[in-house]
């Protein structure tokens, strides 16, 4: 095993000790979705557009660690844990894609924002495409952080149902072996195990249906974004190729970033932060 950087290893104690305690010095506050669970978050800093950072299936707001302190220089930032992850309620009755976009609304709301820049990683940019149905007026634009690397008709029900059955005979093991694969054979080993560890470590009864609503939302998303009229830019790793004809035909720009797997923030957190302040940055234009 390699020995563990610095910053993965911030990365770790970060996430193993509660977000909140992340040495950004704020302090977790609630508010509430429309179907009444607390939602996590935090607020770092000042200024608008604010930023509002969404993880993706099965992890928390802990993996934007790396980008908060950074950004919350210029910025207003805002990191959420979606309902049944990190620090926000249980109990909902429908793990969708439809109302994860409502935890992040009802934060935007709470907040009182009127201009935001909407981040998702993986299935947060489902999410926060469907927050921006719910905030009409209100987001600058979006920046989907390798959630698609090609639009279209998206998945057939049979495609869904027959790849949510990879993980239910044994969903641990299954999510860790799927989780390993999407990093790359040179990354950091330490927080390949962290990553896998802490994801295959989620309810089987919540990661399973939103799983499903994630990967049949692929049929929605060319006309939400059709319907959104919001600029997009997509983060996208090399480590498979992007259909840029597709992602250009509904609308995206994609901005590539190389020598790193599925999860670019956490994997390179120089480069990637290079490139997410260029996004936004294209954005406020």
């Amino acid at each position: 095993m390699k020995q563990l950087s610095l910053v993965n290893a911030l990365i770790m104690a970060a996430s193993i000790s509660g977000f909140s305690q992340s040495g950004v010095g704020t302090t977790t506050r609630f508010a509430i979705s429309p179907d009444n669970i607390q939602i996590a978050y935090e607020v770092h800093g000042t200024g608008e557009p604010a930023l509002v950072f969404v993880h993706g299936w099965s992890c928390d707001r802990s993996y934007w660690k790396n980008q908060l302190a950074s950004f919350s220089e210029k910025y207003r930032v805002v990191a959420v844990d979606l309902a049944g992850h990190g620090e926000s309620g249980i109990g909902r009755k429908g793990w969708t894609i439809e109302s994860f976009g409502a935890d992040v609304a009802s934060v935007v709301k709470k907040l009182g924002i009127k201009k935001v820049i909407l981040i998702g990683h993986s299935m947060g940019g489902d999410v926060i495409a469907e927050a921006a149905r719910q905030l009409p007026g209100q987001v600058v634009g979006l920046i989907m952080v390798d959630t698609y690397k090609k639009l279209g008709p998206g998945r057939s029900p049979e495609e869904v149902q027959s790849f949510q059955k990879r993980f239910g005979s044994n969903f641990k093991d299954s999510v860790h072996a799927f989780v390993r694969s999407m990093f790359l054979p040179t990354s950091d080993s330490a927080l390949v195990e962290y990553v896998a560890n802490d994801m295959s470590s989620a309810p089987p009864d919540i990661a399973l249906p939103e799983l499903a609503s994630a990967m049949n939302y692929s049929r929605q998303m060319p006309k939400s974004l059709e319907e959104l009229k919001l600029r997009v830019i997509a983060i996208n790793p090399d480590n498979a190729p992007t259909d840029m004809a597709s992602m250009e035909r509904y609308g995206v720009e994609v901005m590539i970033m190389h020598g790193v797997g599925h999860f670019v923030m956490m994997e390179n957190p120089p480069d990637f932060n290079r490139l997410l302040m260029m996004a936004i940055n294209k954005l406020v234009q």
